[in-house]
């Protein structure tokens, strides 16, 4: 059965007479007939009762109808969103870590599409939110990180979610505080340095937050911990209260409000492999959009410029 058949069954049952519905459909009668008799064949019941007097719906054509009528309905309300003149408005989305470079390569790829033409969403969200909504296709494009840390736990994630990584860089991790911190003028922090102070880090969450979590070193045991939810938050608590955080070594002054700065966090002996491998999440096998392609060059372009 196909979309053009409903509709000369539609038209015949609006119309209750063959003859009125071919000269509507600008077709000939028997042509009409012969769809009705393939129709009728097809879901094995009699759609219509020819008499005298036009054609008459049966009882069990009414049901058939009513279903078809929706369907078409459905039909005819895509076909209009997706004209040239019609409703739809394409969409392109990005779940992230809490990352200043993309949410600047979000900002720059959306100043070159039209808003009225596009819904852009951005979303900044936990690392488990991120490969979900990738996964569902909620988003099309995610953006994390992996390091010796966390790569077995997010590669088992990824993969349940039939989801590729792709690295866009791999950076030493930093310290990142605020300008009026105590050890602002430092050239290097040690985490002996750092203990007076409370270690920020963002919620995850989740049980396996040890392995989920946006910052390094989470297995290190801290004397003083925060933890925020939100970017905003995070930056009142390293001002306000002098905390600090251990993030990678790409930083955005600008969206940063210049209040904030990154400063090389020391190796010591016995710990980790501290290099941060950034990249972007897609479905497997998934051809970017053009918005997406233009957002990853954005953030290539962001990332050399920080």
């Amino acid at each position: 059965m196909t979309l053009q058949q409903i509709y000369y069954i539609l038209t015949i049952a609006e119309n209750r007479s063959m003859n009125k519905a071919a000269e509507k459909l600008y077709i000939a009668q028997p042509t009409l007939t012969s769809v009705v008799k393939d129709v009728e064949q097809e879901i094995g019941i009699p759609i219509f009762l020819r008499t005298h007097r036009g054609v008459t719906v049966t009882s069990e054509g009414e049901k058939f109808i009513a279903s078809v009528r929706r369907l078409y309905q459905q039909y005819e309300e895509i076909r209009n969103q997706y004209s040239e003149t019609g409703t739809f408005r394409r969409k392109f989305s990005v779940s992230m870590q809490h990352y200043s470079f993309a949410v600047k390569a979000f900002i720059e790829t959306a100043k070159q599409y039209d808003a009225n033409e596009f819904d852009l969403i951005i979303r900044e969200t936990r690392t488990l939110n991120v490969i979900r909504d990738v996964g569902n296709m909620k988003s099309e494009i995610g953006i994390l990180y992996m390091s010796e840390q966390n790569r077995r736990v997010i590669s088992r994630l990824m993969k349940e979610q039939e989801l590729e990584f792709h690295t866009l860089i791999k950076c030493p991790a930093c310290v990142y505080l605020a300008k009026s911190h105590p050890l602002a003028q430092e050239k290097e922090l040690s985490l002996y340095q750092l203990e007076a102070y409370p270690c920020l880090s963002f919620e995850q969450g989740s049980d396996a937050e040890v392995f989920l979590a946006e910052e390094l070193l989470t297995e290190h045991v801290f004397q003083k911990t925060i933890k925020a939810s939100d970017r905003a938050t995070m930056m009142n608590l390293l001002e306000g209260l002098d905390g600090y955080t251990l993030c990678s070594s790409v930083f955005n002054e600008h969206l940063s409000s210049g209040k904030f700065l990154v400063i090389p966090l020391k190796p010591e002996e016995n710990m980790p492999d501290l290099l941060m491998e950034i990249g972007y999440i897609t479905k497997k096998n998934a051809a970017l959009s053009s918005m997406g392609q233009q957002y990853i060059r954005e953030i290539i372009k962001s990332l050399k410029e920080n």
